[in-house]
């Protein structure tokens, strides 16, 4: 998997543990959904710890844990069902400050909404990644300065902008 970060791919520091795996006492790790709350009671304060969700998850499964994850991982089957996309939002009203990972067969084109609505980073499949180079990633994520809605990326939205400048 490639990790987008600010239009540009980077190393993923995190490592993606399978259910059948033991949980460490330490370290960067992503667990289950199924998995969360065994990890958070293994894991010490100290450690980073984040979750994998599938994009029909309901935010109130999370809320509880949200001071204790340092990222949310919501995964995207397909480029066509942004159900995720909406998950994100609704976490990042409930408060979640950390990293939010969009996972899965995310395009170029849908970089911006992603950020707007509160991704920090894209993991996409190697594939995905050998088609749409970081270059795409790149040019995607400067395509436009202002959009309609209010978003959780820099600047404001059209009408805020209008709203100032009418003061």
């Amino acid at each position: 998997m490639a990790l987008i970060s600010e239009g540009a791919f980077v190393e993923d520091s995190w490592r993606r543990l399978a259910d059948e795996e033991a949980l460490p006492k330490s370290g960067k790790i992503i667990v289950s959904l199924s998995r969360l709350h065994a990890a958070l009671q293994w894991l010490g304060a100290g450690s980073a710890l984040g979750v994998f969700v599938p994009n029909t998850t309901d935010p109130a499964a999370l809320v509880g844990a949200l001071p204790r994850l340092s990222l949310i991982a919501i995964a995207f089957p397909a480029f066509a069902d942004g159900r995720g996309f909406s998950l994100a939002r609704l976490l990042r009203r409930a408060g979640f400050t950390g990293e939010l990972r969009a996972s899965g067969r995310i395009v170029a084109d849908q970089y911006l909404h992603a950020v707007g609505c509160g991704f920090d980073r894209i993991e996409i499949p190697d594939d995905l990644a050998e088609r749409q180079g970081e270059a795409q990633w790149r040019a995607a994520l400067h395509a436009r300065s202002l959009s309609y809605q209010r978003g959780y990326g820099a600047g404001g939205s059209i009408l805020e902008q209008r709203r100032r400048g009418a003061k």
